[in-house]
């Protein structure tokens, strides 16, 4: 990497340079240098609102984001993507680029789209997605939509991202349901029933209902809506849903509740991050192999092991 003027090209972003703003987040995506550029942005941040796209493979996500969009869109409203899509296992990019996939929104100059690779990460999202949304933020997207991988039940760590989750369903998922019911199913703030001209519409909507019964504590009931996005369909009873739910989390104070939690998560995203570079750095430097050895010929066990490793590696407990 060529040396890089941080402050010229934040200021350029706080100008309103999408070209500076997107080579500031491949500096964070690609250089790891989230840790540079967070300092000199954290006070021109505002608190945008932050919308996250979930679900399955196949349910039309990124057909639902783009129309979400277009519907959300207001006058001197601006809007950020981040779309996270697979990592190619050549260039560690991601495979689908968001030319591809929101081809609508490319040339709107009130939407901000950028594509990152998961590179790998199990939570449906990249690890750089957290300082990219501070990126946006400090850009002044009104809203910043966060549309996951796909990757199933594991995406579940979306809510600690965002205010309003959107679970995106489509019917004929039954099984598929039955068996999320445990997991992604429990964060949704709004289920999205996507595709649904297609057979088994009914039967989705009563499987989703009867996981929402094992919830009849919560205040709150994520509301079921129906959309045929590429037909614009459901699209104004999903933006009222949204809404909705905005006013909720405001008028109740779940709001800044979810928003200081999101400050906890990202707090602990860091110190872990940090520390465990530290323990990878110094882990490679000891003489590994004679400790797992000593586990693997019953000389020792792994708890006594690991609390020696402890000790040579500083870490105080």
């Amino acid at each position: 990497m060529k040396n890089v003027d941080l402050k010229t090209l934040v200021a350029e972003m706080l100008r309103g340079s999408e070209i500076a703003t997107g080579r500031l987040i491949s500096l964070i995506e690609n250089y790891d240098l989230g840790r540079e550029i967070l300092p000199l942005i954290h006070k021109s941040s505002k608190h945008s609102y932050m919308i996250g796209i979930t679900g399955p493979p196949g349910v039309g996500k990124s057909t639902l984001t783009e129309k979400l969009v277009l519907s959300l869109l207001e006058k001197d409203m601006k809007i950020g993507i981040l779309a996270i899509d697979p990592t190619s296992p050549f260039s560690g990019g991601a495979i689908l680029g968001d030319r591809i996939r929101l081809q609508k929104l490319i040339t709107n100059p009130q939407v901000f789209i950028r594509s990152m690779a998961s590179r790998g990460h199990l939570g449906g999202i990249s690890a750089a997605t957290l300082d990219a949304a501070k990126i946006l933020e400090a850009f002044n997207c009104n809203i910043i939509i966060i549309e996951t991988v796909g990757v199933g039940q594991s995406e579940v760590e979306i809510v600690q991202y965002v205010d309003t989750t959107l679970l995106v369903l489509s019917p004929g998922q039954g099984d598929d349901i039955q068996i999320m019911k445990a997991g992604i199913m429990e964060i949704a703030d709004i289920f999205v029933v996507n595709k649904a001209d297609h057979e088994g519409l009914e039967r989705t909507i009563t499987d989703i209902k009867m996981g929402q019964m094992n919830d009849n504590n919560s205040i709150y009931q994520a509301p079921i809506v129906s959309t045929i996005a590429k037909d614009n369909k459901g699209l104004d009873e999903l933006k009222l849903k949204i809404i909705n739910h905005r006013e909720y989390l405001e008028n109740s104070g779940k709001l800044k509740t979810k928003r200081k939690e999101r400050l906890k998560f990202e707090l602990f995203h860091r110190i872990y991050n940090r520390i465990n570079n530290q323990i990878h750095g110094k882990f490679d430097s000891l003489e590994i192999e004679e400790l797992v050895d000593d586990i693997y010929f019953k000389k020792k066990d792994s708890y006594t092991v690991a609390e020696e490793m402890i000790r040579l590696l500083g870490i105080t407990h």
